[in-house]
Parts: structure tokens; C-alpha cells; sequence
């Protein structure tokens, strides 16, 4: 925002959020983090660095109204934060939680109150663009409520979000950052945020680190995703460029995983002492596996966590049950079961799918990252050839990187960071290249927030800005014309409206080939994205790909506005796609004479 006296930086999180800023008139400042208050218990409010993206929804008569009260609102009707994931895990019926996660899901009306996702019919629900919007205007308040003569709508706001989310996920963000009450907002990617983040803690002396020819490979694993991006170093004029040339698919898989499969494994050991669960329990012994975890990763010294499962009655269990969780299995279950040892040639497993499951989130059927991984860089292995001073090597098998930025608070853990570091050589050594070295001072916690915050300098002009544009090529289905023919659809091509690495704030006009647009009655739009195709230009027509090179989108189910035609009238038109400032994408439909409609990703979910 022009004038803006503060860049302010928010990772929205699944797990955890957090605020960082930095003063724009202050040259070569350092981002700085925002102590958030936050409640901690009845009638208690603390200062926290991080904001648990945790939402809790109380009964009415669960509290007294000050014991819920903040300093900008004397009588909340919900928890946010330390109390709400603490207190959660003791009711977690009413616990809020990986609004991120499901916000990001297109299988579901993200407007709908679906959250919390297995709570029964008297507990309130809201939406996951609901909480969402909670949680950013809980860090807007607690930015007002410590700079008051700086208000949070006067300053340039970057909000983070997975590098693999699909234009209607960055649409509702977007939108609710708005809500909010942020205005012009920008989105920035969290692995890029990471590495902004680097380069603004390293004191210049990044550039000593990395060099021409040289490929960064972020590995940022969250609560609820792992995200992975390349990031090339070229030259230009002389100074070194940084150009992110991939990133990896939307993958949920993180944090909430690993929590889930440890409180398997400390059932497992209940079950052996001839205790049993309920699912209730389990959820509790779940958050109560995500607080031991965060200590165990944050501490080295710590061999186990005491854990405290709750009781509803006698009828299983006379009372609470006490626990630990042991370093020993977390190092067993996160080693073997998120990070093993595999080949470069590895591929995530699929398994066989019931007809039948229960709406959730959809999770990645392999828990691997490491398989995950080496999808991702089998899958770019020529991503680099157009770039000046890349030379791969003629028998490479996958994309060679050079060095590793660890992000998430995952990695807290030297244990991890060394085992996928370590796997990653042993397929480089394989592949008879040299070893990926390892980009030190990651901040963890919040190198993400850090990074936006320091991305903020870099619109102004006072640092270097990583070259990135849409993470993918977006494709657009045309409806072939054929006759009617008994089980047979028509066959759909791929119009390509925006190529891989189209820049913010520009638009894509396409080749002057007239299409039929159908107008005022419901039709489909089905859209497509690729992370490979980086040739296909605007306007290019496919009529086959593999469904490695084209992944289909959320769909829209809309109808577009007659303008005085008749229904059902197909109006001939021509495209053009444009990348707003925010990062989402629009894709224009002109008819001749000045009349024109605009088609967005779908943010509803629905259809």
C-alpha cells in the first residue's frame, strides 16, 4: 500500500499463525515479530509468539463472559488460540482445528459450517472461510491493540499460503483477508516466504552462499502440508537472480498426520495393557500427541512427555487415563513411517479406494515425503533447461539440487533435516552427483511471517525479489461439437489461458480464435493445471496429455448473465486470462459490441 509507514508479514498456518513486520522508512531493517495476546486461560490473557490456529466453540453456559474477555473485546463468545487448543483437547467436539487444510479443499462448500468436521448436531459449526477470517482478524486486533498510532488497515499487508494451492483456494483467502478488513492484500507462496526469509536473516552474505548454476530445493513440511518448491540462481547484469521454476503438488500431508499416527501408537501400548479407547478418546489423545510432539521436536533432552487421556464415565474406563508419549516411538513412527530411506525411483503407493468414505479432508494415501519428494523431482527433471548455466548431467534420472532450505516446524528436529538430507545424497551420489549442502539459520516457527514481512521491503524496492509468476500453466476445457452418440461424452481439448510463470498484475491475451460462450442457463467450466507443460503458450490447444502432464481443477457450476440474448444462446467470444496483484486468476470472455463476462476458479466448492 502506498504511504504505508509498516510491511507486515501473516503466515496463516494450520497449526500455528503468526505476525511479523518490519518499518519501510527505517533502511535495512530487520523484520521483527509481533507478540500476540492471546487468552491462556479463564480470565487470563498472555502475550504469545505464535497464534494456535485453533478455534474453540463454548457452550453458552460453559463460561462466565469475562473469563473469554481480550483487551479489544470484552466478551468474546469464542477461544482463540493457547486456551482454545489446550481446552480443546479435553472437549475436542467443539475444537476447531486445520480450517487451512479444509479451506484448501475443493471437494467441499468451504462457506458451509463444517467445522468441527465430527461434531454432533448441538455444537455450532462454522466454515472453514469463516475461521479462517477469525484468525486473521484475531492478528489484525492484537496489531492495533500494540500500535495504535500505526492502524493495521493503513499498512502493506502479505498473507502466505501453499505454493500448491489452486487459484479458487488463493481466491478464498484472499477473500478472507478482506473479511478481515485487510485491504489490498497481497499472497505470497510459504517456501518462497522461507527463503526471503533466509536471505533477510543472512545479512547479505546470502550471496556467498549460493552461486550461479545453483538449484534450492525448500522442503517445508507443516501441520497440514508439505510443500516443496525449486528455486534456480542465475545472473543477470551481473548480479545474481533468484527464479522459482517448480513446485510440488498440493499434498496433506504434515503435522496432523504425524499426530494421528502417534496417538495410534501410544494406544497400541494402552490396548496391550487392556485399555481401551472410544473415538472421543482418541481424538483428545491425538491433541494431546500434538503438544507432546512440538516438545519432544523442540527439545532434545526430553525422553518422554507425560499424557493425560480424559474420562466421559465409568462405563470403559473408571477415570482419566495416564500415559507418555517416548522419544523412542515418535523416532520409530515419524523415521519409518514419514521419512524413510527410499530410492530416487520411488513413487508415492495408491491404495485400492472403498466405494464409500466419510466426507473429510482428503489426505495423501502415502505418508512418505521422502516418495513424495522424489515424485516431485523426477517429475522436473528438465525444468531447469532453458536457464542459462544449468548443465544436467545427460544419464540424470531427476532434477539435480544443490542445496536444501529446511522450513516447518517439523524440521526443529536435527534428527529429520539430517535423514532427508541424507536421503537426498545417497540419490544424488546414485546418480553420480555431488552432495546437496544444507542453507543454515532456518527460523522454524517464523521464518514464514519473517519472510512476507521482509517480501513487503522488497515491493518497495530494498531487496531481491525471487521471479515466480503462477506456479502452474492453466488450461481451460472446450467442448467439442459432434453428434449425439449413446454413451459417448464429447471429447473435451485443453485451451491453455495463462502459461507457467505468468507474472502477477498481467494479462494473457490469447490468439483471435473465437469460442461459444453458452449463456443463461447453467453450464460446467472444468479447468486444468500443469507443473511441467512449459512451452504451451496462450492460446496453445491440446487434445491428449497424460494425467502426469494435466491435473483437472475445481470445477464451476454457473450461470452466466443472458445480456439481453436468449437462453441457452451460445455468443461467440474471445479469451484473455489475467493474474490479478493478489495472485488469482480471472478469465475474460469478450463478445463483439463491448459485451464481456468475467469467469472465476470456483470458491464456493460447489458442483
Amino acid at each position: 500500500m502506498s504511504g504505508a509507514r509498516y510491511a507486515i508479514g501473516i503466515d496463516l498456518g494450520t497449526t500455528h499463525s503468526a505476525l511479523s513486520w518490519v518499518d519501510l522508512q527505517a533502511e535495512g531493517a530487520a523484520p521483527e515479530i509481533l507478540p500476540i495476546a492471546q487468552q491462556s486461560g479463564p480470565g487470563a490473557v498472555q502475550d504469545f509468539a505464535l497464534l494456535p490456529s485453533f478455534l474453540y466453540l463454548p457452550n453458552a453456559s460453559e463460561f462466565a463472559a469475562s473469563d473469554l474477555a481480550l483487551p479489544w473485546n470484552p466478551a468474546p463468545d469464542r477461544i482463540t488460540g493457547e486456551w482454545a487448543r489446550s481446552h480443546g483437547a479435553l472437549t475436542p467436539i467443539r475444537l476447531v482445528s486445520s480450517a487451512k487444510s479444509w479451506l484448501g479443499h475443493g471437494g467441499v462448500d468451504r462457506r458451509a459450517g463444517i467445522l468441527p468436521a465430527d461434531a454432533p448436531a448441538e455444537v455450532e459449526r462454522i466454515s472453514p472461510l469463516a475461521a479462517s477470517t477469525h484468525y486473521l482478524q484475531h492478528l489484525r486486533d492484537a496489531w492495533n491493540h500494540r500500535h495504535p498510532e500505526a492502524p493495521f488497515d493503513q499498512q502493506s499487508v502479505t498473507v502466505t499460503i501453499p505454493a500448491s494451492f489452486d487459484p479458487a483456494a488463493r481466491e478464498l483467502t484472499a477473500e478472507a483477508a478482506q473479511a478481515a478488513g485487510m485491504h489490498a492484500v497481497t499472497l505470497l507462496e510459504e517456501p518462497q516466504a522461507a527463503l526471503y526469509s533466509w536471505i533477510a536473516g543472512s545479512a547479505g552474505d546470502w550471496r556467498k552462499q549460493v552461486q550461479v548454476g545453483d538449484v534450492i530445493l525448500v522442503v517445508d513440511v507443516g501441520g497440514g502440508t508439505s510443500d516443496f518448491s525449486l528455486i534456480a540462481v542465475t545472473e543477470e547484469a551481473g548480479n545474481l537472480q533468484l527464479n522459482r521454476v517448480a513446485v510440488g503438488e498440493h499434498i496433506l500431508l504434515g503435522g496432523d498426520n504425524m499426530d494421528l499416527a502417534l496417538a495410534h501408537g501410544v494406544a497400541r501400548g494402552l490396548a496391550a495393557e487392556g485399555k481401551t479407547l472410544d473415538p472421543w478418546q482418541m481424538r483428545a489423545l491425538t491433541y494431546a500427541c500434538r503438544l507432546a510432539k512440538e516438545q519432544l521436536l523442540g527439545d532434545a533432552d526430553l525422553q518422554s512427555v507425560p499424557l493425560v487421556v480424559p474420562s466421559r464415565g465409568s462405563k470403559l474406563i473408571g477415570g482419566s487415563i495416564k500415559t507418555e508419549l517416548q522419544r523412542a516411538l515418535l523416532t520409530t513412527i515419524l523415521l519409518d513411517g514419514f521419512f524413510p530411506a527410499v530410492a530416487s525411483d520411488a513413487r508415492p503407493v495408491s491404495r485400492p479406494r472403498a466405494g464409500l468414505t466419510q466426507i473429510g479432508l482428503p489426505y495423501a494415501q502415502d505418508a512418505a515425503v521422502t516418495r513424495h519428494l522424489a515424485a516431485l523431482l523426477g517429475r522436473q527433471l528438465g525444468a531447469t533447461a532453458q536457464l542459462a548455466g544449468f548443465a544436467q548431467a545427460e544419464a540424470a534420472s531427476f532434477l539435480h539440487p544443490t542445496a536444501v532450505l529446511f522450513n516447518g516446524g517439523v524440521f526443529k528436529s536435527a534428527l529429520l533435516v539430517q535423514r532427508v538430507l541424507d536421503t537426498l545424497n545417497a540419490w544424488l551420489a546414485a546418480d553420480g552427483a555431488p552432495a546437496a549442502r544444507l542453507l543454515q539459520g532456518a527460523d522454524m516457527d517464523h521464518a514464514v511471517a519473517r519472510g512476507a514481512a521482509y517480501y513487503g521491503q522488497v515491493r518497495q524496492g530494498q531487496g531481491i525479489r525471487i521471479r515466480g509468476g503462477t506456479a502452474q500453466a492453466y488450461y481451460v476445457g472446450i467442448e467439442s461439437s459432434m453428434p449425439a452418440v449413446p454413451g459417448l461424452e464429447p471429447p473435451v481439448q485443453a485451451l491453455c489461458v495463462a502459461p507457467f510463470g505468468m507474472e502477477e498484475g498481467s494479462e494473457a491475451p490469447l490468439p483471435p480464435q473465437q469460442l461459444g460462450l453458452v449463456v443463461g442457463e447453467s453450464v460446467r467450466f472444468r479447468f486444468f493445471g500443469s507443473s511441467t507443460r512449459r512451452e504451451d503458450r496462450p492460446g496453445t490447444l491440446l487434445d491428449f496429455w497424460t494425467p502426469d502432464e494435466l491435473q483437472e481443477l475445481a470445477q464451476i457450476e454457473a450461470t452466466l448473465p443472458a445480456e439481453g440474448r436468449a437462453v441457452g444462446e451460445v455468443v461467440p467470444v474471445q479469451l484473455r486470462a489475467r493474474v490479478t496483484e493478489v495472485g488469482t486468476l480471472e478469465l475474460l470472455a469478450e463478445a463483439a459490441g463491448g459485451a464481456h463476462w468475467k469467469v472465476e476458479f470456483d470458491v464456493r466448492g460447489e458442483g
